[in-house]
């Protein structure tokens, strides 16, 4: 499920579920991606590059399908994963594949890493957990639906959340449930990149309506629950503003952004709002040490000063291009669109620094930094690692 352009809509009814158009339906409509007409895609701006950007390595695991898979690093290995089940561990210097397998089931998320184990769930709502040195299957459970975004490892536990608004904590061994978290969806909702963040013993999940909330990854047990938007409009369109994508988190703050709503940054201990901005994104957002970066649902870049909010500039020059979440990498914020270009920014005033392009199509995932460079997973499964000099 995913900003598939992804971002599916579903009408959810009480009692039930029951979905606005076909299970198969994108809001490629609403969102002006996809084949229905819309705003045409900016022509690639011609750059003076400052700094250069070579390809370290590439690797394939299988497509996307509707969904949208991102690569997660664990120590010297990054583990990736696709629609068909293909589930493989590549390392992290060369992208040599150290071993590959298929986990039988056609999944939906992922990919999760964290307490020797790698973790990949279904659109039936199976988690399955696999040694991380070797593949072999450890254990694997039913949760409650499908399951919704990266599963993340904090305070012993492994977090997962699925689509009928549950956030599930597990015991890492077996897979038993330690705890639930249960939220009542509303009538009409996105359901993109639903992902988790977390640190410090917390996690972090935004919601339909624009709520983000905090919960103890002990216990399951919220901490505090704010707004990041309020729905406003007559319809039950114009009244759509959900958090999209992860939340962002340093020492002091998290921060979330809707759409058709607002990006804000919290407290992380109380939840008091420390500033918003009115804005729109279907992706998501980044964070460094002194900016926050959304991608809006124009596809222009802003950084907002993390302590006051203020906006320092807006890159518009890639208009439509389906742009996904911006990456912060020091000096630099990476990018990438539906054409697989990736397009590297500099942090201090956006201009366009260098630009390449990954293998595979169109690009969902927000780039994952590999440490040294990035990596880029395309739709059609391609996973290409750069290098910036």
């Amino acid at each position: 499920m995913v900003k598939l352009a992804p971002i599916f809509l579903m009408a959810s009814l009480m009692g039930g579920c029951g979905m606005f158009g076909k299970t198969t339906d994108t809001v490629s409509g609403w969102f002006g991606s996809g084949k229905a007409k819309g705003p045409q895609p900016a022509t690639l701006p011609e750059i003076r590059e400052s700094a250069s950007i070579s390809r370290v390595w590439s690797s394939t695991t299988s497509e996307a399908g509707r969904y949208v898979f991102t690569p997660v690093v664990d120590g010297e290995a990054v583990f990736v994963a696709g629609e068909s089940g293909k589930v493989a561990r590549l390392n992290l210097q060369n992208g040599t594949e150290v071993w590959r397998l298929d986990a039988g089931k056609s999944l939906s998320a992922g990919v999760g890493a964290g307490a020797g184990l790698v973790l990949v769930g279904s659109r039936k709502g199976e988690l399955i957990a696999l040694d991380a040195a070797t593949g072999a299957r450890r254990w694997e459970v039913i949760l409650s639906s499908e399951v919704t975004g990266a599963p993340v490892v904090e305070g012993g536990k492994i977090i997962v959340r699925t689509g009928d608004g549950r956030i599930v904590g597990l015991n890492p061994d077996d897979g038993s449930r330690q705890w639930l978290y249960v939220r009542q969806l509303p009538a009409l909702s996105l359901q993109g990149t639903e992902g988790l963040a977390a640190g410090d013993g917390s996690v972090y999940a935004g919601f339909s309506g624009g709520k983000l909330t905090a919960i103890s990854a002990s216990n399951g047990v919220q901490f505090w629950e704010s707004s990041v938007s309020i729905p406003r409009g007559a319809t039950e369109l114009e009244r759509v503003t959900d958090v999209v994508g992860k939340p962002v988190l340093d020492g002091k703050r998290v921060c979330a952004v809707t759409y058709q709503g607002r990006v804000a940054c919290f407290d992380r201990n109380k939840g008091t709002l420390i500033w918003a901005r009115e804005t729109s994104s279907s992706v998501g957002l980044g964070m460094d040490d002194q900016y926050v970066y959304v991608t809006d649902a124009r596809d222009a870049v802003t950084a907002y000063d993390k302590e006051s909010g203020r906006a320092a500039w807006r890159q518009d020059k890639l208009a439509n291009r389906r742009l996904t979440a911006p990456l912060p990498l020091g000096k630099y914020v990476v990018t990438a669109d539906f054409e697989g270009y990736v397009h590297v920014l500099s942090r201090e005033d956006g201009s366009f620094v260098t630009r390449s392009r990954a293998d595979g199509g169109e690009a969902r995932a927000r780039p994952v930094d590999i440490g040294p460079g990035f990596a880029v997973q395309t739709a059609k499964g391609v996973v290409t690692a750069f290098k910036l000099n």
